[in-house]
């Protein structure tokens, strides 16, 4: 299971500040995107997660100098979410050096600009999903009903899509439904968000979860990024 970390920007900074140290109280912290990418991509990391919250908020990515400053300092893919939501946001996440796209509810509910989006991408377009059936039931739908986690898996496969992020799917209610649509979907799920330790992150890998994505909890020292590697081994 690949372990993928993730770096929230704004305003062209890390929101956490990382200091790689925490654990034996040596070297410096840093808010630096590219600095804090180039640290795990040195321990490893097989791609860099990048969440761009000024882009989230203006409907388009705004983060792109940062993106590039990222790209240029590494030979890593880069995941981008964040005003990705349209094939110009697209277009303009590539350009800056992201690899690959990850785009939120509003195109699950809009069959042409998903169709759109993965003209552009491919499989290099991920899907994210709130695993939790509250939050499903939450989002304004246009279509009659409220489709369950398994129904839109489905579904986006059917239209193309090969990898699905669900966010907050690390907790103990949401474990076996992510075992069982892993067992009869053929998606690659990626886990964002509710793991706070070691073995949530054992507890995804025996699920057959193809990678987890942590933000805060690396950041923070809460997770070491070498122990997560070999948890998830």
């Amino acid at each position: 299971m690949q372990v993928i970390p993730a770096i929230d920007l704004e305003k062209a900074r890390s929101r956490i500040v990382f200091w790689p140290g925490v654990a034996s109280g040596v070297g410096a912290p840093t808010d630096r995107p590219d600095r804090i990418a180039e640290h795990f991509v040195g321990l490893g990391a097989p791609v860099i997660h990048l969440v761009d919250f000024d882009g989230a908020r203006a409907g388009a990515p705004v983060n792109l100098e940062t993106v590039g400053a990222i790209a240029a300092r590494v030979a890593t893919p880069l995941q981008l979410a964040g005003g990705v939501d349209t094939p110009d946001g697209i277009r303009l996440a590539f350009a800056a050096g992201a690899t690959r796209v990850l785009v939120g509810m509003s195109v699950v509910d809009d069959a042409r600009t998903l169709r759109d989006c993965l003209a552009l991408a491919g499989d290099w377009l991920a899907v994210g999903l709130d695993a939790r059936a509250d939050r499903l039931a939450a989002f304004p739908w246009r279509r009659s009903r409220v489709p369950t986690l398994h129904e839109l898996a489905d579904e986006l496969v059917g239209q193309g899509v090969a990898r699905l992020v669900l966010g907050h799917g690390g907790g103990d209610r949401e474990l076996e439904a992510l075992a069982n649509l892993r067992a009869t979907v053929d998606v690659e799920l990626v886990v964002a968000g509710g793991v706070r330790d070691l073995e949530g992150v054992r507890r995804l890998r025996d699920a057959g979860i193809a990678g987890i994505i942590l933000g805060e909890a690396l950041l923070s020292g809460a997770i070491d990024y070498t122990a997560a590697l070999e948890a998830a081994a």
